[in-house]
């Protein structure tokens, strides 16, 4: 009876002990769940969070650099560009305007200084040919020289100003130069001095002196200037020349 006794109590002990361990367990193991599910949730969260902050300061961030600087960018960039086309613009108006400035009246001023200059020296190089006179050849050669300079200095105003001037002598000059080559000796002299050299020259001065009056370009206006003192010097010549005095004073 004793050990039944004993043996019940050991059992009832035993089932005790068992529950509270089991009870134990159980209590304590959805704590533990739940600090661990609490954690993993706060760091989710966090995780969330933290990325979605990140991703709205980099969408800030590149919306503010890609709309502000790059519009800026953009803008100025476009109004540099419509600054450099203005001024192109500018120069080709400033270009198409200086080519356009030359008047009627400048144009044939340099077109009849070319074709004074150019008449000369063909009719002093066929004297230079023709004629056995020294003193006629040595004129000649004077109206070669002279007159070539001054058509390099017409040249070079008309290539300045867009002007195409003429490769050879007008109709009145080839019919002057035609009629000489159809003289020789003492006639070809005097013919030669008063074309080419007394009634060439006043022709030639008159010219001058109007193109120097009515000329709107300082260029050209200039050009007449610097020619005039040379053409009066050669009509000074001329006049004096004894084939010129014998021709007039003959007559034939």
């Amino acid at each position: 009876m004793q050990k039944n006794k004993a043996l019940k109590g050991l059992l009832a002990v035993s089932a005790a002990a068992a529950m509270f361990a089991t009870f134990g367990v159980q209590a304590q193991t959805p704590v533990v769940g739940t600090k661990a599910g609490s954690e993993k949730m706060t760091d989710g969260r966090q995780s969330d969070m933290a990325g979605k902050n990140s991703a709205g300061m980099a969408g800030h961030s590149a919306s503010g650099q890609s709309g502000a600087g790059m519009s800026g960018s953009t803008g100025t960039h476009a109004t540099g560009m419509a600054e450099t086309s203005s001024g192109q613009s500018g120069t080709a108006g400033a270009t198409a305007s200086g080519a356009t400035k030359m008047s009627k009246t400048d144009n044939k001023a340099i077109m009849d200084m070319a074709m004074v200059n150019m008449a000369e020296v063909e009719m002093g190089k066929m004297a230079q040919s023709k004629s056995q006179n020294a003193e006629v050849k040595t004129f000649a050669q004077q109206m070669i020289d002279d007159h070539t300079k001054g058509l390099s200095e017409v040249q070079a105003v008309a290539q300045a100003k867009g002007i195409t001037l003429p490769t050879e002598l007008d109709a009145k000059h080839k019919a002057m130069a035609a009629k000489l080559a159809k003289l020789d000796g003492e006639k070809f002299d005097r013919e030669y001095m008063k074309v080419g050299g007394t009634s060439g020259h006043k022709e030639a001065l008159a010219m001058l002196k109007k193109n120097e009056k009515n000329a709107k370009d300082a260029d050209v206006k200039g050009l007449a200037t610097k020619m005039m003192p040379t053409v009066e010097q050669h009509l000074k010549s001329a006049e004096q020349m004894p084939a010129k005095k014998s021709g007039t004073t003959s007559g034939k």
